[in-house]
């Protein structure tokens, strides 16, 4: 991978929803000879263009995009589908002699890659069958594997479906508990030689900015593109209890009005937004923090 960096720079743009990191990265791309990633956990699914705010068509088209649109919206996504969507975008910067921008609000997934993973082995069908046997039982399951490895279950409850039924799949394949097997196996980063640069953004500007994109949401078609989603898919995909969807669900159900389900949208954003802040400034080993004109010499710098 160190080879392959070498023919291209990086660097990552984080900060909270409606923070204007989008803006900026299309930007950044446009005037660096850039591509851009997207690491945004509901822009990766298809059919999900009002709810996820993401880009337009028009500038979709104007930079080469990679994580958005890849995933039907009954499909899961996950750390592992970012990481191959980052090796095709460093693929293509290599061919195409292009700069590479990730940018995306689930910075959860940037911190994975960049801390890095453990080998985790293929899980059979054999395995994933007991598996789903055992899983019947949340609470039994959870049980089993606290008594085997109460350092790694302690930090996930039985009603974490997902993150048990990995646990469950690892050991079940390993016959080693989590915790020991992360020790025997310790993680190695995915992305390297990555500055990380943080939009800042004052609280009052960013909740006007919050209210006016829900509003735009709901006048352009939220309604009717979650009425879709869930004629389609049902209410049980991750898609589906996202910020914006599950409030028009309950839109939908009779129990909001238009008022409410738009102040609703608003306050889980920007509740939402103030744990992005939090997460960003306190996990990131940060190249710069600012207002994102601010950041706009700095990336021109890290790019040269």
């Amino acid at each position: 991978m160190d080879a392959i960096l070498s023919s291209m720079k990086q660097l990552a743009i984080i900060g909270s929803t409606a923070s204007g990191k989008s803006d900026l990265a299309l930007q950044t791309a446009l005037s660096n000879n850039a591509i851009i990633l997207s690491i945004d956990s509901l822009s990766i699914y298809k059919q999900i263009d009002i709810a996820s705010a993401k880009p337009t068509n028009d500038e979709l088209s104007s930079v080469k995009h990679f994580g958005i649109d890849l995933l039907e919206p009954n499909e899961t996504a996950s750390v592992f589908t970012f990481i191959d969507e980052y090796q095709k975008a460093v693929e293509y910067a290599k061919q195409h002699e292009k700069n590479l921008i990730i940018v995306g609000g689930s910075s959860f997934y940037l911190k994975s890659m960049i801390d890095g993973l453990s080998y985790v082995p293929a899980i059979t069908d054999e395995t994933k069958q007991t598996a789903h046997i055992m899983l019947q039982d949340l609470e039994q399951a959870h049980q089993l594997l606290f008594q085997l490895d109460p350092i790694t279950m302690s930090k996930i409850t039985p009603n974490d479906s997902y993150r048990l039924e990995k646990m469950l799949h690892l050991y079940l394949q390993t016959n080693v508990p989590p915790s020991q097997w992360f020790v025997q196996h310790p993680p190695k980063p995915i992305i390297t030689q990555c500055p990380v640069l943080n939009i800042t953004i004052e609280r009052s500007v960013l909740r006007e900015r919050i209210n006016l994109r829900t509003h735009k949401m709901i006048t352009t078609g939220l309604i009717d593109e979650v009425a879709f989603l869930e004629q389609r898919y049902g209410r049980s995909p991750n898609s589906m209890k996202a910020i914006g969807v599950i409030e028009t669900l309950e839109f939908l159900d009779g129990k909001l009005d238009k008022k409410t389900l738009l102040n609703d949208i608003s306050t889980h954003t920007a509740q939402l937004a103030k744990r992005q802040q939090t997460f960003n400034t306190n996990q990131f080993e940060l190249c710069a923090n600012g207002s994102a004109p601010d950041l706009v010499a700095t990336i021109k710098s890290l790019l040269q």
